[in-house]
């Protein structure tokens, strides 16, 4: 493997605290590497500095002769006065450009529904992203630098990145380093994961979930050393104040005096939890939409739909004949394009839009919060202490049995003393997210309403708000392109396509397939419009194709019952291999590469083996 890039001893510092010191990374042929932190650590600057972007105060970045270096910053870079075709393939030829077969696998990927002849300027946010994107993979580079390349991308428009980034280079060639709060995506494309925290870099073998195997392990035998040094102290002030065996305070001594060995010790990161809250009683009926239908003309295209509609002059049918019944305790996620109509869907939830055909029925004791993707909520109080905003709610809490303050509350989730002072406006984008999620929590909703939630959190954020969600014991309805987040908090996935609502048993797997299929007009047995009352409803409603004769339903049964066999021993290996590998001796790189290939092994075959389950079960 040829060595592309190094970093050596970098350090860096901003005028109130230093981000970087001593570090020392390197790049080499094959390397694809995520970097994950908590917001504010240093993972943008570092990737800055490797790119050349940044100038470290001390150390230096060396690269091979001839490396061709790439980036994808988070600002917004590109000239307004470029039409789209020339920000993504420059001033080539078409017959030059449209000969390249990536060239035409990028734009195919991710701008395949923009004007080419489009004005930047007069794109959206998320497009103008989308077109940066394109422009920058459509090119060769030798080391590539991601910032955050997920943003602005759906369920597929992901897939297709991971995919394009895995298959760019062949074995051993191009380097990769990718700065994502998307896990699925840092799984799928990442060897190697550092994580940038307390000015250092530490790196781990393995994507996401081999980093999360190691930190953990790391941490416990942190532990373990710490429990030796303090059992350690303990014995030398016994030694110290040993007298006579029967002296009553000595084992009170030993314990105060342990107690004060440890008490200017810091914690390595901040405890980032929060307790169950109450919520309003809920009835057997939450919301009920009936036949709705929505359709919307000029003057109102764009506030119905997604984050990539653009407002038009003609009318237009975002959605049309959803039947969706609502249950107390359910947690749904919902998937689609963007512009597909997710949020209409969530503001006929809310209440924020009438339909213009059918009805929607809400329970009298419903009391829905959302947790948008703006931060509009925070605006009002944009100059006031964060300690004074939650004050104002209640003087106190009730949160696992326990009475707290709302300082109290607000350190649980991670905030330090200092930043209870701090004004709102100050805070960081993550900061802000969490004090929106808690102020929303506190008013005790019962119907939670999460619109991109993920937005401006790092990976341990993402967890400890997923622990939350987790225990929330209310109704959940989320819009998310993060997979990771959805399989981990929802119970069932709902796919808004081509205007209507369907149930996927098969989840985002399903859906990609069910999208691929729509897009090829290949989808005659799947339809894309089933109502979606309850799963076995929207299943109900889908045209299975040709009935099955006697002998082929006998001949299918009997294939039912062998793959659910299959799939009850699968389940117990899977359970066995993740033992397997908690046990294993995790500094053991190459046996715990060995049992993670023996893991996502036996997973895929319980994948395979699911699916035809489905098809199964949808011809019988």
């Amino acid at each position: 493997m040829a060595h592309l890039l190094n970093g050596e001893n970098l350090s860096l510092s901003f005028p109130t605290r230093t981000v970087l010191e001593g570090v020392t990374v390197g790049i080499d042929g094959g390397d694809r590497i995520g970097i994950v932190g908590r917001n504010g650590d240093g993972k943008s600057t570092l990737m800055k500095i490797l790119a050349g972007r940044l100038q470290p105060d001390s150390g230096r970045v060396t690269s091979r002769s001839g490396t061709r270096i790439g980036m994808l910053d988070q600002a917004d870079v590109l000239d307004p006065a470029l039409t789209v075709g020339q920000a993504v393939v420059g001033n080539r030829e078409e017959h030059e450009w449209a000969g390249d077969a990536k060239v035409r696998d990028v734009i195919g990927g991710l701008v395949a529904d923009l004007d080419w002849n489009a004005r930047v300027g007069e794109l959206s946010g998320g497009q103008r992203r989308r077109t940066a994107l394109a422009g920058l993979l459509t090119q060769d580079w030798d080391v590539l630098f991601l910032d955050e390349p997920t943003n602005h991308l759906d369920v597929e428009g992901i897939a297709w990145l991971a995919q394009h980034l895995n298959n760019r280079w062949p074995r051993n060639q191009g380097g990769l380093l990718v700065v994502t709060h998307d896990r699925w995506f840092l799984d799928e494309i990442s060897t190697s994961t550092w994580e940038v925290h307390d000015r250092i870099v530490e790196p781990f073998e393995g994507g996401y979930a081999a980093y999360v195997l190691q930190r953990v392990e790391r941490d416990r035998q942190a532990a373990v050393a710490e429990a030796k040094r303090q059992n350690l102290m303990k014995k030398e002030l016994a030694w110290l104040r040993r007298g006579a065996p029967a002296r009553t305070s000595k084992p009170k001594f030993r314990i105060d005096a342990a107690n004060e060995l440890i008490a200017d010790v810091p914690p390595p990161r901040d405890t980032v939890e929060l307790s169950r809250m109450a919520v309003s009683r809920l009835g057997k009926r939450v919301v009920d939409l009936e036949d709705v239908g929505v359709t919307y003309d000029g003057a109102a295209a764009g506030f119905s739909a997604d984050d990539e509609s653009v407002a038009s002059t003609e009318p237009r049918e975002v959605l049309r004949k959803i039947t969706w019944r609502i249950g107390p305790g359910e947690r749904t996620g919902i998937l689609g394009r963007n512009g597909a109509g997710k949020s209409t869907l969530l503001h006929l939830v809310t209440g924020e839009l009438e339909p213009t055909t059918g009805r929607v029925v809400r329970g009298k004791t419903v009391k829905v919060a959302v947790l948008t993707q703006q931060l509009r909520e925070l605006d009002e109080v944009a100059d006031d202490r964060v300690s004074d905003v939650i004050g104002r709610k209640k003087t106190s809490y009730v949160a696992d049995g326990k009475e707290m303050t709302p300082g109290q509350l607000l350190e649980r989730l991670g905030f330090t003393s200092a930043q209870l002072s701090t004004p709102v406006r100050e805070l960081s984008g993550g900061q802000k997210r969490r004090l929106q999620l808690l102020l929303i929590l506190l008013d005790e909703p019962n119907v939670l309403v999460l619109d991109e939630p993920t937005n401006d959190l790092d990976t341990d954020m993402l967890a400890a708000m997923e622990d939350l969600l987790d225990t929330w014991p209310g109704t959940l309805l989320v819009v998310s392109h993060d997979r990771y987040l959805l399989e981990r908090i929802t119970d069932q996935q709902y796919a808004v396509l081509n205007g209507g609502f369907r149930h996927l048993p098969g989840g985002v797997d399903e859906y990609l397939k069910l999208a691929a299929a729509a897009d090829t007009g290949a989808a005659a047995s799947n339809p894309l419009s089933a109502d979606a009352s309850s799963p076995t409803e929207a299943a109900s409603t889908a045209d299975d194709g040709p009935r099955l004769s006697g002998a082929q339903a006998r001949a299918a049964q009997k294939e039912v019952g062998a793959v659910e066999r299959r799939m009850e021993k699968l389940s117990g290996l899977i359970q066995d291999k993740h033992q397997e590998m908690a046990d294993h001796d995790q500094s053991d790189f190459e046996g715990l590469g060995a049992l993670t290939a023996e893991l996502h092994a036996l997973e895929r075959e319980n994948t395979e083996l699911e699916e035809r389950w489905l098809e199964l079960s949808e011809q019988l």
